[in-house]
């Protein structure tokens, strides 16, 4: 096919250009394919990942009903080993947590909540697991490392939750004044209509009346010195 000479002089300077920049476009656009073919496969992985994971999740609820203790921690060590990236392992390791409580096996509960905390990518989660690790080091009698879980930022949603265990183990130590106030707190974000607003109730009047009854045993006992002195 024959060409005019202006038709001749613009292939030229296609030629001229390809020649100087074509590796670069040719490089450029074999990068776009692999970067589109490595999205693809990427979340062809994850999608695989996740299936896999809540079969796993699948397997655990079934052992989990069956009271299959040890099956539900092995389900559990798999997918945090192997799906550590799904929802899934986070909540296979807070129902392993669980299951090691339920035996009074509060040192193996522990690393597992821990886990959670430090892997789980929902907030939510990661709260909950605080929550229960808190609980656990209460029950070990670890005041100062439990508040001080309790201490960590958590979503709103918890603040009552949070504020309910700090006055129980504040309780326990004694410090009356700052159990009330955080049960105060944990009154103050429940709501009104729940059945858990009454059990913070009722924690709240017992320290009220602890308290009413160390004030008559001191009057009491005051009584009996002055007593004493009189007959003396």
């Amino acid at each position: 096919m024959a060409y005019d000479l202006e038709e001749q002089e613009q292939i030229a300077v296609i030629k001229d250009w390809w020649r100087k920049y074509g590796n670069l476009v040719s490089t450029a656009v074999l990068a776009l394919v692999v970067g589109i073919a490595g999205i693809q496969a990427w979340r062809y992985y994850g999608t695989q990942q996740s299936s896999a994971a809540a079969i796993l999740y699948s397997q655990l609820d079934a052992a989990e009903k069956s009271n299959e203790a040890k099956k539900v921690q092995d389900i559990a060590a798999t997918l945090a080993s192997s799906h550590a990236g799904t929802a899934y392992a986070g909540m296979a390791a807070l129902r392993a947590a669980k299951s090691f409580v339920t035996a009074n096996d509060l040192a193996s509960a522990k690393p597992r909540l821990q886990w959670v905390i430090d892997n789980a990518k929902d907030d939510e989660m990661r709260d909950i697991a605080r929550l229960r690790l808190a609980g656990v080091l209460l029950d070990e009698k670890s005041f100062d490392e439990a508040l001080k879980l309790l201490d960590a930022k958590h979503v709103a949603a918890f603040d009552g939750l949070y504020a309910d265990l700090r006055g129980d183990i504040l309780g326990v130590q004694n410090k009356r004044a700052e159990a009330r106030a955080a049960y105060q707190i944990a009154l103050e974000k429940s709501d009104p209509r729940s059945s858990y607003r009454q059990l913070v109730q009722v924690k709240l009047d017992a320290l009220g009346e602890i308290k009413s009854l160390e004030v008559k045993s001191a009057e009491t006992k005051a009584a009996d010195v002055k007593s004493t002195e009189a007959k003396k």
